[in-house]
């Protein structure tokens, strides 16, 4: 139960790929990525870390492979996670050829910075031998030379020249199933080159705010980023690249399309900020519920409004809501009807149970 979105968001129509299960592009869902931090050639603590990341929701996740350890690691890594996995490769050809050989189902590269064409075509043999997509990943810290020299400085046509001009060495060589990104650390200049990018491409758009940041910065400047461009329509998968646990990255990017209403997982709390006229403590009330129901993963709306003055007509709006109410009794709501006052010292674990009974009841419904 929510309310309807005031506005609905008609998405880019672009093409259809494959990253390993996932589809993106088309009419698919967005998908929210992610990229370890750990050293690749520590399998144990990169499949702990991916396990973490898919747990969280991410559906498709990123490995740097910068030397031949790595590569070949993903062999033994992919066999223990159920998420595909992305190698992230730069310069060297032969990382790309064994990485896809080692279960890669997606390689991040610039074709431009590969080498001669035959290494290209090398790699593109490799990627369609193994059923990989390719992922144009253009930065602006990053730029080709000669762009950089032509521009001046990175600038959304540069991001977008190097972009044109690297898929087109791919399609040269019959090769279309790739996804494309043209990240910059500046909101501005990220969000000018995705809007020129897409009129130019039908090819599905990777989203990105690269090296945003620490978590609070960082995710203010990939919700702004990354929102603005959804709104416009333009995404087809995300990621939000914090200096911070890869887990945070994921929650992000989740909580930004389910608040465009484009996503629909677990919990969605509504809550107010609380002040004088709240009944029981919200924050710390919230903060508990947030971590006593990420577990669960169908989408159901909660509201926990400290006082009356709004608490009902946000409680008529979502699955389960509560109200603070005088002396200590607090309404409980139920598809936004009253049900039955609940004692602040019974808020968490009433809330749960009713959560955890609606999740219930919604999964079977989904099963007939």
């Amino acid at each position: 139960m929510s309310i309807r979105p005031f506005r609905d968001i008609k998405r880019r129509k672009t093409k259809e790929i494959n990253v390993g299960k996932v589809k993106v592009g088309g009419n698919n869902p967005i998908s929210v990525q992610s990229m370890t931090n750990t050293l690749t050639t520590d399998i144990k603590a990169t499949i702990k870390q991916i396990n973490e990341i898919y747990s969280e929701g991410a559906d498709i996740v990123r490995v740097s492979c910068p030397d031949e350890s790595s590569s070949k690691a993903l062999k033994e890594i992919v066999k223990h996670v159920n998420i595909p996995v992305v190698a992230d490769i730069h310069f060297h050809y032969k990382r790309a050829i064994e990485a896809a050989a080692n279960g890669a189902s997606c390689l991040r590269i610039n074709p431009g910075n590969i080498g001669s064409i035959n290494k290209i075509k090398e790699v593109i043999k490799a990627a369609n031998d193994n059923n990989c997509s390719i992922r144009v990943g253009v930065n602006a810290g990053s730029l080709e030379k000669d762009i950089l020299e032509k521009y001046k400085e990175p600038c959304p046509e540069a991001l977008v020249e190097s972009a044109l001009r690297n898929i087109k060495i791919l399609e040269d060589e019959n090769f279309n199933n790739l996804k494309v990104s043209v990240k910059s650390s500046d909101v501005f200049l990220s969000i000018e080159a995705y809007r020129q990018l897409s009129k130019a491409t039908d090819y599905p758009l990777h989203l990105g705010i690269t090296e945003a940041g620490g978590f609070i910065p960082g995710s203010i400047k990939s919700s702004i980023g990354l929102g603005t461009l959804l709104l416009d329509g333009i995404g087809d998968t995300i990621r939000i690249s914090l200096s911070d646990n890869p887990i945070e990255e994921v929650k992000i990017g989740n909580e930004i399309l389910k608040s465009l209403n484009l996503r629909e997982r677990g919990v969605k709390i509504i809550s107010c900020p609380s002040c004088a006229r709240q009944a029981f403590q919200v924050i710390d009330t919230v903060k508990v519920l947030e971590e006593k129901l990420a577990h669960i993963k169908t989408p159901i709306t909660l509201s926990i409004i400290g006082c009356v003055v709004n608490g009902p007509g946000e409680a008529a709006m979502t699955d389960i809501g509560i109200t603070g109410g005088g002396k200590g009794n607090n309404m409980l709501y139920l598809s936004g009807i009253q049900s039955e006052k609940v004692l602040t010292s019974n808020i968490i674990s009433k809330v749960v149970e009713e959560v955890e009974k609606k999740a219930l009841e919604l999964e079977k419904k989904n099963d007939t």
